[in-house]
């Protein structure tokens, strides 16, 4: 047996629970990974309260918590090809990623590098690669300036160390505790609240936005918009779709594949840029952990360690 974070039914976090549970057996195109590290995502109790992708299958209950995971291969399922048993790799679970064991599809995994530790690569799967989709989708040239709202979390922070190195003006807001950790990533600060378009563009080189990254959604999602004289193509969000495409911006394009997680693990282990991992839990404390992220203050990445053998 072994032990997983899940939640029971749709919900607060008074439905996340401990359970014992089976290994999962790997399908065709899996990989059984004994998990070493989870990251942690709005997207984790997004899933929670009943938050589901269209088309995503229905919930199995209970459904372990958890979009991103990194371990050791302990088995290999059928039509898998390049992976093995002892294998460290990192990507996103199918049976979630708080838990002792997990299954990672083969097209969706990579192999860690030696470089990274277990919880540094546990923070690229959704937010590292999200920023990677989100600029090749802008497809920004050098000297343009960027604005990412919410740039102090696990995305933001991704996104602006790689606009960064490639040559992108980075302007993001962020809470006030949040200020010396931002402009510590050559960010130029600004933080939320009432007249923040106007704030922008005073803070902004040259009073011009040529592109927002959205991260937050709600009314400084609306705000920012008016930066833009056309949002079409320079106006995408991670966090509130629907209201991006009424404003004339599209949602970040995931492609989700090897591909990309092989590429931002390179970048990592070239030191392009570091996953800051800013907070580890045990597995033991899962729900602290996800309320770190859930509560909205949490700076940079918050991960679940998991020891071999615990």
């Amino acid at each position: 047996m072994s032990k997983a974070y899940v939640f029971t039914r749709f919900g607060g976090p008074e439905v996340e629970a401990f359970v014992d549970q089976d290994p999962p057996e790997p399908g065709p195109g899996q990989l059984l990974v004994a998990v070493r590290a989870a990251g942690v995502n709005p997207v984790d109790w997004k899933l929670r309260a009943g938050k589901r992708r269209p088309g995503a299958p229905p919930a199995a209950f209970p459904e372990v918590l958890g979009s991103e995971a990194a371990g050791v291969v302990e088995a290999v399922g059928p039509d898998v090809e390049g992976f093995a048993v002892g294998d460290a790799v990192f990507g996103s679970p199918v049976t979630g990623g708080f838990a002792e064991y997990t299954l990672l599809p083969a097209a969706r995994t990579a192999h860690k590098p030696a470089g990274l530790t277990f919880a540094e690569a546990a923070a690229l799967p959704v937010a590292v690669a999200t920023a990677y989709d989100g600029l090749r989708q802008l497809e920004l040239p050098a000297g343009a300036t960027l604005l990412v709202t919410g740039v102090g979390g696990g995305v933001g922070v991704a996104t602006a160390q790689l606009a960064r190195h490639r040559g992108i003006n980075v302007v993001g807001t962020a809470s006030a505790g949040k200020k010396d950790f931002v402009e510590s990533l050559g960010v130029v600060h600004v933080p939320p609240g009432p007249e923040l378009a106007d704030r922008v563009r005073a803070a902004a080189p040259g009073g011009r936005v040529d592109a927002v990254f959205d991260l937050v959604g709600g009314e400084d999602l609306v705000a920012v918009a008016a930066l833009l004289p056309d949002p079409r193509g320079k106006l995408i969000t991670a966090a509130a779709k629907e209201t991006v495409g009424e404003l004339g911006g599209a949602a970040v394009e995931r492609e989700r594949t090897s591909a990309v997680l092989e590429a931002v693990a390179r970048l990592a282990a070239d030191g392009v840029l570091r996953p800051e991992v800013t907070a580890t839990y045990p597995l033991e404390r899962a729900g602290e952990a996800l309320r770190a992220v859930e509560d909205g203050h949490a700076r940079g990445k918050v991960v679940i360690v998991i020891e071999a053998g615990a």
